[in-house]
């Protein structure tokens, strides 16, 4: 028997998130410190200013390595082509390249906060402070990159986090207004009123944008995380039973293709769904083939893909083979598996999915790793 076993996000798919969702409240925190510091603001009589100034200091530090295990572990999440220097050059990536050049351009405007932070006495005061005022603008960008590209968007809890973070920024920014320099009296309106309408301009736009359906696909999400509605019918209970294979009388070595039918079914999961494929091989090959596709929901029924799992058990393999889809188009996808003996084929399936959408039909050709077909 051969388990398939659950299937869903990466580890690195749930630290990318996490470190972003803490890297915004901690840039929260430090964007507050820094508009109230101005005023002398203290949240106790005991706290001098200097201990305000390192907590800022330390908070937007600590921002900086979170923002890069943050972008680390997006890299390393191999199911999205986000490359190390699309984090770095804004705009420069094929995976929701508005938004992710966004985040990107809101790392650099930090990394050049911290560092005339470090440099301010060799740079004089006018032209740190210069850069200082420009670096509070990567969060209003930051909020907007995770709107644009995170999946938890829709979540309730990402929504309210995002929501207590910009009151937080209002109100900080309302309160250094009213109680500056009475030299600023003729800007107060003005700036009391931008602050206003900053959120209420980032509100509309997620309600028009991330917060609809979709969306996944408007924001630049490359076709091959994208799984189409034709290839996710409607929720049904996934089949109990393994697949099974009889013992492999010879090593297949070259490349074969074999008739596929059986079923799909879809399951509906915190945050998304899973969609389980189980297969028959007849023809040039016997066994069975389970494929499971995890993700967000996406206009039409489908997913945008987050995660898969791809066990194939036939004649003529020296072992179980697993692995994961490379490249997923509607009923069309691209596998690679491996066995035990380092043995590798890529998998070409196409598929048909008959009768009341739960039945499935098509045709498999498998060529070992690299050598085309």
């Amino acid at each position: 028997m051969t388990p398939l076993g659950a299937v869903g996000p990466s580890a690195y798919w749930y630290l990318a998130r996490g470190t972003g969702a803490v890297a915004l409240v901690l840039l929260t925190a430090s964007v507050v410190l820094g508009v109230l510091g101005s005023i002398r603001f203290s949240v106790a009589p005991r706290w001098p200013r200097f201990a305000i100034d390192t907590l800022h200091r330390d908070v937007s530090l600590l921002v900086l390595v979170l923002l890069v295990a943050h972008i680390i572990t997006s890299v390393l999440d191999s199911f999205a082509p986000i490359r190390l220097t699309d984090s770095i050059i804004p705009f420069a990536g094929v995976y929701r390249p508005l938004w992710m050049g966004l985040g990107a351009l809101s790392f650099d405007l930090l990394v050049a906060l911290v560092a005339t932070s470090l440099l301010r006495r060799r740079l004089g005061y006018k032209t740190w402070r210069a850069v200082h005022w420009l670096a509070y603008a990567s969060w209003p960008v930051a909020v907007l990159h995770g709107l644009g590209t995170g999946t938890d968007v829709k979540v309730w809890w990402m929504l309210g986090l995002t929501v207590a973070c910009a009151a937080a920024v209002v109100i900080a920014v309302v309160i250094r207004i009213g109680q500056g320099s009475p030299s600023l009296e003729r800007v107060r309106v003005p700036a009391v009123a931008a602050a206003l309408v900053a959120p209420l301009a980032i509100a509309v736009f997620a309600l028009q944008g991330p917060l609809q359906r979709g969306w996944a696909r408007r924001a630049g999400t490359p076709a091959s995380l994208l799984v189409k509605s034709s290839f996710t019918p409607a929720s049904a209970r996934a089949p109990a039973a393994a697949a099974r294979t009889a013992p492999a009388p010879a090593a297949r070595r070259g490349p074969f293709s074999a008739a596929l039918a059986g079923t799909i079914t879809q399951t509906a999961e915190p945050g998304g769904a899973i969609v389980d494929l189980v297969l028959s091989l007849t023809g040039g090959a016997h066994g069975k083939l389970r494929v499971r596709i995890a993700g967000a929901p996406i206009d039409g029924g489908g997913l945008s893909m987050t995660g898969s799992q791809v066990v194939l058990a036939a004649t003529g393999l020296p072992s179980v083979m697993q692995g994961r889809i490379l490249s997923l188009q509607g009923q069309q996808f691209l596998a690679r598996v491996a066995g035990a003996s380092g043995s590798a084929f890529d998998l070409r399936a196409n598929l048909t999915i008959t009768g009341q959408g739960s039945a499935v039909t098509g045709t498999l050709s498998a060529t070992p790793a690299g050598g085309g077909g």
